[in-house]
C-alpha cells in the first residue's frame, strides 16, 4: 500500500483544531465550501468541488470512523475517483508547546499513480488553508484554494 503523510503545527487550541476537522462547518472552511451530510460515527459526509464560475468538477462521499475530542478524526472514502475508494484519511492531533501538530495520512491507495502525486500536493495545500483556518479565521476552501495543475 502507498500512503501520503504530513505534518503542519498550528497556533490554535486541539479543541479548535479538531472542531474545524469534524464538522461540516469546519470542512467547508478549510478544504471545500460544498460539504453536506452528519459528522458522526458511521454516517456520511459528502463533498463537492466546483470551479470558481460553479461548475461541478468532482465530489466524494466518505464515511466518519474516529471522532475523538482533540484528538483523531477518521474517514474512509466510499466514493470519489477510483483512486480513492477504500482509502482512509487520519488526522492525529497533539499538542507540543503552543502548536497543535496535526500528523495527516491518507492511507492505504493501492499502488503510486501520478493522481497520488497531484492528491499529495492539493492535501498539503489543504493543510495550510486548514491552518490559516484555525489562526487567522479565514480558510482558502474550494474553489477558492491555490490551483497546481489542470486537474483542479
Amino acid at each position: 500500500m502507498v500512503n501520503i503523510k504530513h505534518r503542519v503545527g498550528i497556533k490554535a487550541s486541539s479543541q479548535k483544531v479538531y472542531e474545524a476537522l469534524s464538522t461540516i462547518n469546519g470542512i467547508s472552511k478549510w478544504w471545500t465550501e460544498d460539504t453536506t451530510g452528519e459528522s458522526e460515527i458511521g454516517k456520511t459526509i459528502v463533498i463537492r468541488f466546483h470551479t470558481q464560475e460553479g461548475k461541478e468538477v468532482g465530489s466524494m462521499n466518505f464515511k466518519v470512523q474516529d471522532l475523538i475530542p482533540e484528538t483523531k478524526v477518521g474517514w474512509k472514502f466510499t466514493s470519489g475517483p477510483e483512486e480513492w475508494i477504500g482509502t482512509e484519511v487520519i488526522f492525529d492531533l497533539h499538542q507540543e508547546e503552543n502548536y497543535t501538530i496535526v500528523l495527516f495520512g491518507h492511507i492505504n491507495w493501492a499502488e503510486e499513480v501520478e493522481f497520488k502525486s497531484h492528491c499529495s500536493m492539493k492535501w498539503a495545500i489543504f493543510m495550510l488553508s486548514l491552518k490559516q483556518l484555525c489562526e487567522t479565521g479565514e480558510g482558502q476552501p474550494s474553489p477558492n484554494d491555490i490551483k497546481i495543475d489542470n486537474w483542479n
